[in-house]
């Protein structure tokens, strides 16, 4: 696990000692970092948001295909899936952005446990040094490198204990020293992580207790607004019940528990990337008006068109979907087989009738891609 938060962070880092470089101030770069990070994600949203309208235009269709297919769910989903290939619409297109959005994550988390690492740009032989004395110094066992809490907790004991760290090369002790002071959001180091119970009411303590509920609050507002925003563009699809209610309440309150795991910079980072979310999201969903979502929608059923025209032999994403459920369903055929005894019926029959399924999905997936289909009558049981 710490390879992958090297691996990640490395670009993030180059970012934030950037940002960091030129406002000297680790609150501010963390809002500043948040924002180039929604900026160069903004596409991405673009897009999401696009396919999010689109689906809208669907519901009606989807809707017909329900009631029409609603005694053969296995029909109904080779026709769904039909109608999202014709549209050009991809109904997992949300995914991408929850992925990026983990990616951006762990990041950030590898930034903000080591900023002696990536802000203040210091050499690894240096930072091992340092670590040993500190474990020296506090006789843990478990300050070592392989501890993703090392530079925080050397940070720490550094400021009690100058003078042992000032042998130590590449202006070492000036630079953590003079970062420490800048590493607060109004005096709370944002190297500490959270506590409801903290040894008194400080000031600090008040401030850092404050960060998790604020990430869950701002979590609330993008929550609610999806909610509302879905009601109102589709006021009559389906009801979530207990599961929008999960959504609704659980993302905030897991945001809350979250942001007490980890150092505060991190909970701080969760609560701009949620106002900035619900800044785009708001502004995207104006700009996607009913007549604009018309207008693209068949602009995109048109490239999708034109695409498959130039391309008759590349298959799309929704096709290689049904041919994944094709194949299970011939598999689950041919598994009913020996069930066939046990129903009274005789293997001949049987067999014939699982060839007459096959033969039926086979007919159905050429005329779906428009080949050609030869009944083949010269099976034997």
């Amino acid at each position: 696990m710490n390879a992958l938060y090297d691996i990640i962070g490395v670009p993030f880092g180059y970012l934030m000692r950037l940002i960091y470089s030129l406002c000297n101030n680790y609150a501010v770069a963390i809002i500043l970092f948040t924002v180039v990070t929604r900026i160069l994600l903004f596409p991405v949203n673009y897009k999401t948001q696009k396919s999010a309208a689109r689906m809208q235009l669907l519901n009606p269709k989807l809707e017909k295909l329900r009631k029409s297919f609603a005694n053969n769910p296995q029909r109904l989903q080779e026709e769904q899936q039909k109608l999202y290939q014709q549209e050009g619409v991809n109904p997992m297109g949300s995914c991408l952005p929850a992925f990026i959005q983990m990616f951006l994550l762990f990041g950030v988390i590898d930034v903000i446990y080591k900023p002696i690492t990536h802000i203040l740009n210091i050499s690894k032989n240096i930072i091992e040094n340092a670590v040993d004395i500190a474990r020296g110094i506090t006789e843990d066992k478990n300050l070592t490198m392989s501890n993703l809490r090392c530079e925080l907790m050397t940070m720490e004991n550094l400021s009690n204990n100058r003078e042992k760290y000032s042998s130590l090369g590449e202006n070492f002790l000036t630079k953590v020293s003079e970062f420490n002071e800048r590493f607060t959001l109004f005096g709370a180091n944002l190297g500490k992580t959270p506590t409801l119970h903290p040894e008194s009411w400080t000031k600090e303590a008040i401030i850092l207790v404050s960060i998790p509920f604020l990430a869950g609050l701002s979590q609330l507002l993008v929550s609610v607004y999806g909610q509302i925003h879905q009601k109102k563009t589709n006021p009559a699809g389906q009801p979530g019940g207990g599961c929008m209610s999960v959504m609704l309440y659980g993302l905030p309150l897991l945001s809350i528990w979250f942001a007490f795991q980890v150092p505060a910079g991190i909970g701080f980072y969760w609560i701009w990337s949620s106002v900035f979310a619900f800044i785009i999201t708001f502004a995207l969903n104006c700009y996607f008006t009913p007549e604009r979502v018309k207008e693209i929608n068949e602009q995109e059923k048109e490239k999708a068109r034109i695409y498959a025209e130039k391309h008759p032999n590349k298959k799309t994403f929704m096709q290689k979907m049904m041919e994944q459920q094709a194949a299970l369903e011939e598999q689950k055929n041919a598994s009913s087989s020996s069930s066939g005894k046990a129903s009274g019926i005789s293997r001949s029959e049987q067999n014939r009738q699982n060839r007459d399924k096959l033969k039926e999905a086979r007919r159905r997936m050429a005329e779906k891609y428009g080949d050609s289909y030869e009944d083949d009558n010269d099976e034997e049981d």
